[in-house]
């Protein structure tokens, strides 16, 4: 079961959303939250599986509240009806795992809680052109990195959402092999974590 907290300071957008995704039989909603600051509260205290985040609330807003995600961090997924492409870059570096408008389809929206769930990284289309324009610094400009090939099918597991092991099983190599190629990889692309990788090899078509 996927447990899913809402963050939204809309009680008819928080309802909305509660009452779709209860009805999936893999998915259950443990809490709502009208602000970022009770949104990081109840993280703490719910330890949701997803988090789904409006980036414009009252006391903290969306990036202040990913800022202060602490525990074992939920999978996050901002929400937003706001199409300013230059909250983007912020929110995907801060560590959200996915960027939707309000105006998705609810079944894609269910897609994409699943999806991010299973270590996805899932954009917008808006959201990922925005990614592909962000300015230099970001994961998203740096230019084409020499990887070896068996580092570019890392990188394009990665991107699917596939774990270590996942990796290990597809490659037939051992986990350590796959944490070593893993490591290589972000020194190389210059990245901190596998977010920022996947958005790498989306920028760079690998994957």
């Amino acid at each position: 079961m996927i447990r899913v907290l809402i963050a939204d300071d809309h009680p008819v957008v928080r309802q909305g959303l509660r009452t779709f995704l209860d009805l999936q039989g893999d998915i259950t909603v443990v809490g709502e939250a009208a602000d970022g600051a009770e949104a990081v509260a109840l993280a703490d205290d719910l330890v949701p599986d997803v988090l789904l985040l409006d980036l414009k609330m009252p006391v903290l807003d969306g990036l202040g509240a990913l800022a202060r995600l602490s525990g074992p961090l939920p999978r996050v997924i901002v929400l937003t009806s706001v199409s300013d492409r230059s909250d983007v870059a912020p929110a995907m570096r801060a560590g959200a795992a996915g960027f939707l408008y309000k105006d998705v389809d609810p079944n894609a929206l269910v897609q994409a809680v699943r999806a991010v769930h299973g270590g996805q990284v899932l954009l917008a289309p808006e959201a990922a052109e925005a990614m592909l324009a962000a300015p230099n610094g970001s994961p998203a400009s740096i230019g084409p990195v020499p990887l070896t090939e068996r580092e570019r099918e890392v990188l394009a597991l990665i991107a699917a959402g596939h774990s270590n092991r996942e990796i290990a099983r597809s490659l037939s190599v051992a986990e350590k092999t796959v944490k070593t190629h893993v490591s290589n990889v972000l020194m190389k692309l210059g990245v901190q974590d596998r977010t920022q990788a996947a958005l790498y090899a989306v920028r760079h078509g690998l994957a």
